[in-house]
């Protein structure tokens, strides 16, 4: 996606901006992000900066992504999330603005001193979002509907030998994980460094547009596969989760169930969404769903003995 920049915005957009924060001195365009036409740090003339982000199909299903990100954000604690302090439409546009966080993407690499502020802020996340009032769209319904080994059964050459022969039971461990992921927690299911700001010595979660209600541990299962896709082992991610009292509650079955969703999603949007990020996150999740399943170090093959109950 191409954004826009502060001047190529139509002037109304940019006059609705300026209703709600003052006269704009600069604006200064992130380098990642592609979710919105338009996000930018604002720095005002008057008063301390502002993140705002704006789509410009007000009424499309972006739109309505970030809609939604508006109505639950008074959900969300100021001490781990930017709070919203205005929206506004005009011209076909939805505007957000938010309170500016200066900070860095969090690194998940092993050794990095951000991976305890993470574990912080995810404990934090897991303890305020339960039983969360919005009546945000429920992720085990939309994990039932989407069924990606299911669909990826369909075309069974696309997968690899193992993957293809325990495909299966795959699809078994995928039932498991519509009923695991139910709950009445609210969670991002979009952790990863682009989405962590490390400021001072804490971790700030933004952009909400794909949060649901579920159950806590989902966050965390996502994590770790995002854990090993930055160098960790699936034990030591695992060993990470640990120290979070929801993974200290969720059963093995639990986690092999989480862990084969998540695997399953990614391997089928890499074949429907292909983009290089999937080459790096699919065999991430691949290794920890295997390493649930408990396969022997030396390669042994596991024929996932195990079932789900």
């Amino acid at each position: 996606m191409v954004r826009s920049t502060w001047d190529e915005l139509p002037e109304p957009v940019r006059a609705a901006i300026e209703r709600q924060t003052g006269p704009v001195r600069a604006a200064e365009i992130p380098s990642a992000g592609r979710n919105s036409d338009f996000s930018a740090t604002l720095h005002l003339v008057e008063g301390a900066p502002v993140f705002c982000k704006g789509i410009a199909d007000a009424e499309g299903k972006r739109g309505a992504m970030h809609r939604h990100e508006a109505e639950i954000n008074p959900q969300l604690s100021s001490a781990w999330a930017p709070k919203l302090r205005w929206r506004t439409e005009t011209d076909g546009w939805l505007l957000l603005g938010f309170d500016h966080v200066a900070g860095r993407h969090a690194d998940l690499a092993p050794g990095s001193a951000d991976l305890l502020l993470v574990t912080n802020t995810v404990a934090m996340l897991g303890r305020d979002l339960t039983n969360c009032s919005h009546n945000a769209p429920r992720l085990a319904e939309q994990w039932a509907r989407l069924a990606p080994w299911r669909r990826l059964a369909e075309n069974r050459t696309v997968l690899d030998q193992w993957t293809a022969r325990n495909l299966d039971r795959l699809m078994s461990w995928e039932a498991c994980a519509v009923d695991a992921a139910d709950g009445d927690n609210l969670v991002h299911t979009d952790l990863h460094p682009l989405n962590m700001l490390v400021s001072g010595d804490r971790v700030v979660i933004v952009d909400w547009a794909w949060s649901r209600k579920s159950s806590a541990a989902v966050d965390i299962a996502f994590l770790i596969a995002r854990l090993v896709a930055a160098g960790h082992s699936p034990a030591k991610a695992d060993r990470w989760a640990e120290e979070l009292p929801i993974w200290q509650r969720t059963s093995p079955d639990i986690r092999l169930a989480l862990a084969v969703e998540i695997w399953g999603i990614w391997e089928y949007l890499r074949e429907v969404q292909p983009r290089p990020l999937w080459n790096q996150l699919t065999p991430a999740a691949r290794s920890i769903a295997r390493f649930y399943l408990g396969e022997t170090p030396n390669g042994g093959e596991s024929p996932l003995a195990v079932t789900c109950r």
